[in-house]
């Protein structure tokens, strides 16, 4: 992950994947309404730690009445340092990741926030070179196409973690970042909210990215990331993207098919050459036609040869500044193209570890729905609801309880 746009990887894929089965609307996420440990709560040490802060400050160039504005009712949360202290160390595969960044619903969704914001996108691409359907699939992958921007006080979030001094500088920075955003008047103490760990608005920012690439695309002053009307936000994530080396009028990326038998080791991000080169190998695009020539392209193969196949460019490398993850840039590509109208993907992943396909899982999911079980939705991805329902029904049956699915599962579960 690159730090200066977000710090946690782990925490981005959590909330997104806690977000895959939101009905669609205006309401925003209250993780700070619903527990208790995202409630200031008293801390001596904390408070002589600000105390303390407040004078580094000041020599920073903060003011006073900034920094009494932004610590009034701020104060420590222990339930961002117990999320800090206990992200779990997980991937997805490429297949969940693709189903829960491009469900069906999600695209509906993406489909329509697109088009009601279909003009500010086209002006945000003129302007700053970046697709429109690149900004919009980083929105909805980001916040559910701001939905889910976080309410949690950034002050708060930040002074609590660098208080608690785990990655106490990195916080201390944000902190300050986070002042300063007061001090230009950006925004308001309240409305400065976020995730537990600071990234904030439609688009995600940290605090310090903001102060590099945040842009208040219609002069009137402020740039407002954190408003139900997503104008800078969305500015703001392609500026960031343009900075970072997009190339106007060149794709990311695109589905493609290797011929059988094709070389494994050719794959891969740093294995880069010519179209014409893959084109002779016998690469062709997934949808068919000619390969597009935007430059050095490089064959991605997440699933192995079987799997579906992506030729991706050098605008995919520029994806990977936001997120240094394969899977999130190939998750925002592949929203972009059905955001624009693209169909799913026409390639198919292999069966799981326990011989089942995506098709095979959404029909456990959608079976134990139908017997009074809670699998939070039927997209083949196994997550936590899933999985309890699972070791529900195998309880019942008298089976080993393990919360894995099977074959036998699938057959037994019935029609």
């Amino acid at each position: 992950m690159t730090v200066t746009r977000r710090f946690f990887t782990i925490g981005a894929a959590a909330g997104l994947v806690a977000g895959c089965r939101a009905g669609p609307g205006p309401v925003i996420a209250s993780a700070a309404s619903a527990d208790p440990g995202l409630q200031v709560q008293p801390n001596p040490g904390y408070d002589a730690w600000v105390a303390s802060f407040r004078g580094r400050a000041e020599a920073a160039g903060i003011s006073r009445a900034t920094l009494d504005a932004a610590f009034r009712g701020a104060g420590f949360l222990p339930g961002v340092v117990e999320r800090d202290r206990n992200q779990t160390e997980f991937t997805r595969t490429t297949e969940d990741y693709l189903a829960i960044v491009a469900s069906d619903e999600k695209v509906a969704r993406g489909r329509a926030a697109f088009a009601q914001r279909r003009a500010l996108l086209a002006e945000i691409e003129e302007r700053l070179g970046v697709p429109a359907q690149i900004v919009a699939a980083i929105w909805g992958v980001e916040s559910q196409f701001g939905t889910r921007r976080g309410d949690i006080p950034v002050i708060s979030a930040t002074s609590t973690l660098a208080y608690d001094g785990r990655r106490g500088s990195f916080f201390e920075s944000q902190l300050l970042a986070t002042l300063r955003i007061l001090e230009r008047g950006d925004t308001t103490p309240a409305r400065l909210t976020g995730s537990w760990a600071g990234a904030m608005g439609h688009t995600q920012f940290i605090p310090t990215t903001y102060q590099s690439y945040a842009v208040d695309f219609r002069g009137d002053g402020k740039r407002d990331i954190w408003s139900d009307d997503p104008t800078d936000a969305l500015a703001s994530a392609a500026a960031y993207l343009a900075r970072s080396g997009w190339t106007r009028a060149r794709a990311w990326g695109l589905e493609v098919t290797v011929p059988q038998g094709f070389d494994a080791a050719l794959a891969g991000r740093d294995k880069g050459r010519a179209v014409s080169e893959w084109a002779a190998m016998g690469v062709r695009p997934a949808a068919g036609g000619r390969l597009p020539d935007h430059g050095a392209a490089s064959v991605l193969l997440p699933a192995g040869p079987g799997g579906p196949a992506f030729m991706v460019f050098s605008n995919f490398n520029t994806l990977l500044r936001y997120n240094n993850s394969e899977n999130y840039a190939l998750g925002v590509g592949h929203l972009s193209d059905r955001l624009a109208g693209g169909g799913p993907l026409r390639g198919r992943f292999p069966p799981d570890e326990n011989g089942l396909t995506i098709e095979d899982r959404k029909e456990i999911q959608r079976r134990l729905t139908a017997r009074g079980h809670d699998t939070g939705g039927a997209d083949g991805v196994l997550g936590k609801k899933s999985e309890a329902a699972i070791r529900d029904w195998q309880a019942a049956q008298g089976m080993a309880v393990t919360g894995r699915p099977s074959r036998e599962m699938l057959a037994q579960l019935g029609g």
